[in-house]
């Protein structure tokens, strides 16, 4: 019998099941993978970053997805966050050319400012569509041990309650692979200063509200903004930056404004603002 011919210039929308060849190769998936338009990513990206690595890798790197230099070059991983991820391999004795990279998404979602292309979260439809692509890899290439790098990945692929901020670095039982786990992507090192644990303080209302809802306000880290910014300002930059491309754990500390304006708003949360560690300059 024929192999089912799969269509060469899918249709926007076509789900992705629809271009899988019957009988799957790294290779052959990758290709058809170039035409994808299974969500409306293909729309901004330049082209799909499909994953790359060895057919038969024992160690597999999954991120969110491609940032403005993968979706360039065609490749991923070889942004700023990529050549960080290189020195980790280096420093923890891995070959990167043993390793096999890839993305839960494989369209670059962006959104401009002024010349730039600033990073978008994808959403749940987007990671939902491209999703097949993924599976596929890992059915290929049945890694013995899978990291998720960053929330996004993780959640899309150990579900909706992993908490990398909590659970980074515990294993998890996964029909994934035989050891699965999850660390912080490495574009969210990029964007933490090199700070101390402690308790950080904003002058945004909202963003301490945000937060201390979350946390146990004695181990709060919490943004503090530039002194001459307006209200609001920094929750608006926050909301828009590409710093906040997978989870950030509070680590970003701005330059802080006037002593007696923090100094008096952390006696009034009960902390001593001698455990007030400060970073200046980061942005």
């Amino acid at each position: 019998m024929a192999e089912r011919r799969r269509p060469t210039d899918p249709a926007p929308g076509q789900p992705v099941s629809d271009l899988l060849p019957e009988r799957p190769t790294l290779a052959a998936v990758r290709d058809v993978a170039q035409g994808c338009k299974a969500c409306d990513l293909y729309l901004r990206g330049t082209q799909t970053v499909f994953g790359e690595g060895p057919r038969r890798a024992e160690l597999m790197l999954v991120g969110e997805q491609p940032g403005d230099a993968e979706d360039i070059a065609g490749h991923p991983f070889v942004g700023p966050a990529g050549k960080l991820l290189d020195r980790a391999l280096e420093e923890a004795g891995i070959d990167r050319a043993l390793v096999y990279l890839t993305n839960v998404v494989k369209h670059f979602k962006w959104e401009p400012r002024g010349k730039r292309r600033i990073h978008a979260k994808p959403n749940a439809a987007e990671i939902g569509a491209c999703r097949p692509w993924l599976e596929t890899e890992i059915a290929l290439v049945k890694p013995r041990v899978l990291v998720c790098l960053g929330a996004t990945a993780a959640q899309a692929l150990l579900g909706k309650g992993f908490k990398v901020s909590r659970q980074r670095g515990e294993f998890v039982a996964s029909s994934l692979a035989p050891t699965v786990t999850a660390t912080v992507h490495p574009s969210s090192i990029l964007r933490a200063p090199d700070v101390l644990e402690g308790l950080y303080l904003s002058t945004s209302p909202s963003l301490l509200r945000r937060i201390l809802q979350a946390r146990p306000a004695p181990r709060a880290r919490v943004l503090a903004g530039y002194a001459g910014w307006g209200p609001g300002q920094l929750d608006e930059e926050l909301a828009q930056s590409a710093w906040l491309m997978t989870d950030v754990e509070l680590d970003l500390v701005f330059d802080l404004p006037h002593e007696h304006v923090w100094q008096t708003a952390i006696r009034r949360m009960g902390a001593d603002p001698s455990a007030l560690h400060t970073s200046s300059g980061v942005h």
